[in-house]
């Protein structure tokens, strides 16, 4: 059973308190990371800071978390790696596994890590948290009992959330093709004629498009905080 503490994710550079064979390995792996990521993460460097270590991963399909993108971010103590990171969610979630400051729960970050285990190795296994939720560490109670009671209702509860925070914005609206390698997201290829009409179109589309989004957003978070 992991237990509940309360634990502030620190802005603060730890590369001081790291001697520099341990800064060598951190930036060895992350190098390996960007380079050969694994299936379904995508790795974010720092490049002033390499203690700094965030990913986003994606919603494994089949479970409520699919089509979802979760940020989360690993914390390095002054003892690593005798000691394991520390891990967050940033992105909301609805998850036995995860407090409602982010904080995982899981076991290769408590009793059963070793040394040699890499910042893959822990990546993989948040990843497969998402697919094999363990309600017996629960640190979201309610999420761990409907879990174990009632699947359907964390199922909803699950996928709720997920689309609520976690869900990539969509830049292509219907009728509209958006140009993939311009800087800006607005710029339209095709269906309206003329720098001007461009813009205008663009103006329009987005502004009812987040009307639109904003209606859904808050019909939903309503839903959810009646659940």
């Amino acid at each position: 059973m992991c237990a509940r503490y309360s634990t502030e994710m620190s802005n603060n550079s730890n590369v001081e308190n790291l001697s520099p064979q341990v800064i060598r390995r951190i930036s060895k792996e992350m190098s390996e990371l960007v380079t050969t990521p694994p299936e379904g993460i995508k790795i974010f460097i720092n490049e002033e800071d390499v203690t700094d270590i965030q990913a986003v991963i994606e919603g494994p399909a089949g479970t409520p978390y699919a089509s979802g993108a979760f940020r989360v971010k690993l914390v390095l103590g002054k003892d690593f790696p005798v000691a394991p990171p520390k891990g967050f969610f940033i992105t909301k979630v609805f998850h036995p596994n995860v407090a409602k400051n982010g904080e995982i729960c899981v076991n290769t970050l408590k009793k059963d890590w070793k040394p040699d285990l890499g910042l893959k190795h822990v990546l993989l296994t948040v990843k497969c948290l998402l697919i094999v939720p363990n309600p017996e560490s629960a640190l979201n109670e309610e999420a761990g009992k409907l879990l174990l009671e009632r699947y359907d209702d964390y199922c909803q509860r699950a996928k709720m959330m997920t689309e609520i925070h976690a869900r990539p914005p969509k830049l292509a609206k219907e009728g509209l093709e958006m140009d993939p390698a311009s800087s800006s997201a607005g710029t339209i290829v095709k269906g309206v004629e003329g720098p001007m009409a461009k813009k205008h179109a663009s103006e329009k589309s987005k502004t009812i498009a987040e009307k639109k989004n904003l209606k859904i957003m808050k019909e939903k978070k309503r839903t959810l905080k009646r659940l």
